[in-house]
């Protein structure tokens, strides 16, 4: 992580970086945030995620007006250019002189992002176990909250039992992983559930799609039954900083022959291929 974070218009040493008690974000998890990956140098899908921010934002009435131009020139300052890493955002309604539930009027939103190095996660090559747990969570999943609480218990249940992440399940249905999307294989074709409240956006997700119908390959959106997941052939969990990483144990028992498939290594290879030639 680079020492100089930025916080309400100044760059500053971490260390230095401090918010008061009273903000709203502290108090009640009151903001949204984003986490953008960043190749030698430069942001990864970076208008996509700006309109997810955006949407975020909005869905929780917070206006903070910004161009992507002018969040670009924040975060380009801390950026590496032969390193790959990756900017995380955060923004909160901001300090109010007393704690009350309601929306206080004229408030100044706290804005604060660092940025991290991206470190190879070791799953995306050997594979990782998942679990199936009941998603917990609220109605708006579709907004990237600081709120996480949730997120954080069933995916250190997750944890708890020797697994990487939770796939979570909704009425029968899976929805998506505690801190990723979800995709499956089930008879050749890859299937992600589609996007709605119940599921996060993700650019991640976006992109492999896009690549599988570029490249022919057999994709939809649709729901996802636990029982077909189970019988999946292959399962993936995709993220900002992890990509792709494919689930070889689902709830004890292995997943197709128990090592990354042969789909997934040439949505990979194509992954990789597309970052860079955008570099």
């Amino acid at each position: 992580m680079s020492d100089t974070v930025y916080l309400n218009g100044e760059y500053l040493p971490l260390a230095d970086a401090k918010i008061s008690v009273l903000d709203r974000g502290f108090l009640f998890g009151d903001g949204v945030y984003e986490v953008i990956p960043a190749y030698a140098g430069r942001l990864f899908r970076f208008e996509d995620h700006i309109l997810r921010l955006n949407n975020s934002l909005r869905e929780i009435r917070l206006d903070l007006n910004k161009s992507a131009a002018e969040w670009q020139a924040i975060f380009q300052p801390m950026l590496d250019s032969g390193k790959d890493e990756y900017i995380y955002l955060q923004i909160t309604r901001g300090y109010a002189p007393k704690r009350d539930h309601g929306f206080p009027e004229q408030l100044v939103p706290t804005v604060f992002a660092m940025c991290s190095e991206i470190k190879p996660f070791p799953g995306r090559v050997t594979g990782v176990k998942a679990v199936t747990l009941d998603d917990t969570r609220w109605q708006k999943c579709h907004v990237k909250a600081t709120a996480l609480l949730a997120h954080l218990l069933l995916r250190q249940e997750a944890l708890d039992q020797d697994c990487a992440e939770a796939i979570l399940v909704r009425n029968g249905y899976v929805t998506e992983g505690a801190a990723s999307n979800l995709f499956a294989v089930l008879d050749g074709e890859l299937i992600t559930p589609p996007n709605s409240n119940e599921i996060l956006p993700g650019i991640t997700r976006d992109v492999i799609l896009e690549l599988a119908k570029a490249n022919r390959m057999a994709c939809k959106e649709d729901v996802i039954a636990v029982e077909a997941l189970q019988n999946a052939s292959e399962i993936w969990v995709t993220s900002s900083t992890r990509e792709i990483v494919p689930v070889i144990e689902l709830d004890g028992q292995v997943v197709g022959p128990g090592k990354p498939g042969p789909v997934f290594q040439k949505m990979d290879q194509l992954l990789q291929a597309y970052k860079q030639s955008l570099v």
